[in-house]
């Protein structure tokens, strides 16, 4: 059971209990990628947040347990074990649906440790009544989905994950096979798209019943809604779609509207209705990284200022979304080019940006792989979920 010890020789397993082993599991991550040039450190405040009950409104709809393996007392290992109840409930022809627990936030020293805590979360999911896993998902799908498995050199742009090139073999090794490929894709944004792309804009520019608007962060509240809207219905019918409940978009709502430009986030309306948005973010990670995790004592001062105006090599763009209905049609490709463009423009002219990056993109995601093709990118970054049968 979560309340029993688990031991495999000198290494013990045990639930997370309490405040300071909430901290513990939390600043064993920064020990163990503190000799990565690729991670960044999250802020530390940030991070306890994510796994903390009350904080975080994952937990209004899912059971959590967290794990430290310890060997001689030392901490070596962690992970999170997860239900998410919302996608449970969802169709299993979506990928989550009935049975279907997680996994997440894995951290270990070495192939030993990290298998027993791979088994230790698989073993508290059968207990909870679960019959199958997909992990990591750290920890739900909206926050870091997916394994590392390619571009493991670059830093991760804004609310992407970064894990050690030691863990897909270790995963691959307790019998996990691929479930589904996330994908980011790179572009120099300094150079024009190619000139069927500027058409489309144009044509698009010229029709009347076609109007692209920046938001407007004086309604931010009502904005933020109105985005996460589309978002349900555009996503809904994706693999591994979970919807936002009303306090996971005030919650998100709060984290974004710090680094939330109006020029950056573009809502497409026809014929007066809002039936396409793009989301763009200045790479925060670019600031966050020489942080360690911390404001203090004067980090605070760097990132109010940064915030004030910032400026950024990378854009981010996490999320967009057309209303289902417009899926099929050529509307809903001209709208996004419109959109990427005038963010594209935006970003080289205010910011200072060079380069973009779209993503996480579905590997079969025919429509905006042939989006992210057209404007010349290319994938920079692959993350696996993989899937098990418990």
């Amino acid at each position: 059971m979560a309340g029993t010890q688990a031991t495999s020789g000198e290494l013990s397993i045990t639930p997370v209990s309490g405040k300071a082993d909430r901290i513990a599991f939390v600043d064993y991550a920064y020990r163990i990628n503190a000799n990565d040039p690729a991670w960044v450190p999250p802020l530390r405040m940030e991070a306890i947040e994510l796994v903390t009950p009350g904080k975080n409104p994952f937990f209004e709809h899912a059971d959590v347990q967290l794990f430290l393996a310890r060997r001689g007392g030392k901490i070596v290992g962690r992970i999170s074990a997860h239900i998410d109840h919302l996608a449970v409930a969802m169709d299993p022809v979506q990928g989550m649906g009935p049975g279907t627990g997680n996994w997440g936030l894995l951290e270990a020293e070495d192939e030993a440790t990290a298998r027993a805590l791979i088994a230790r979360a698989e073993d508290w999911l059968r207990e909870k009544g679960m019959t199958r896993v997909l992990a990591p998902l750290s920890m739900s799908i909206w926050e870091e989905p997916g394994q590392l498995v390619r571009g493991f050199e670059q830093p991760p742009t804004v609310m992407m994950g970064h894990q050690s090139k030691r863990y897909p073999a270790y995963i691959e090794g307790m019998g996990y096979t691929p479930a589904k490929s996330l994908l980011t894709y790179e572009l120099d944004i300094t150079k024009d798209f190619p000139p069927l792309i500027q058409r489309i804009v144009s044509s698009g520019e010229k029709n009347p019943r076609i109007r692209i608007r920046g938001v407007d962060k004086s309604k931010f509240d009502a904005e933020a809604k109105l985005i996460l809207d589309i978002l349900n219905d555009a996503w809904s019918d994706n693999w591994g779609f979970v919807p936002f409940t009303d306090t996971e978009i005030a919650y998100a709502g709060k984290k974004f509207k710090p680094i939330v430009r109006e020029d950056l986030i573009m809502i497409a309306e026809y014929d007066g209705e809002p039936v396409a948005f793009m989301m763009t973010l200045p790479d925060l990670n670019e600031v966050l990284k020489p942080m360690g995790g911390s404001l203090f004592p004067f980090n605070w001062a760097k990132l109010l200022l940064w915030l004030r105006k910032p400026k950024t090599t990378t854009m981010r763009v996490p999320l967009m979304g057309v209303r289902k209905r417009l899926q099929a049609s050529r509307l809903a490709s001209q709208l996004a080019f419109m959109m990427i463009e005038y963010i594209r423009r935006n970003s080289v002219a205010t910011y200072g940006a060079s380069r973009g990056e779209i993503g996480w993109i579905l590997d079969d995601n025919q429509g905006m792989v042939a989006i992210a093709d057209a404007i010349d990118s290319k994938v920079n970054k692959e993350y696996v979920i993989y899937g098990k049968g418990l």
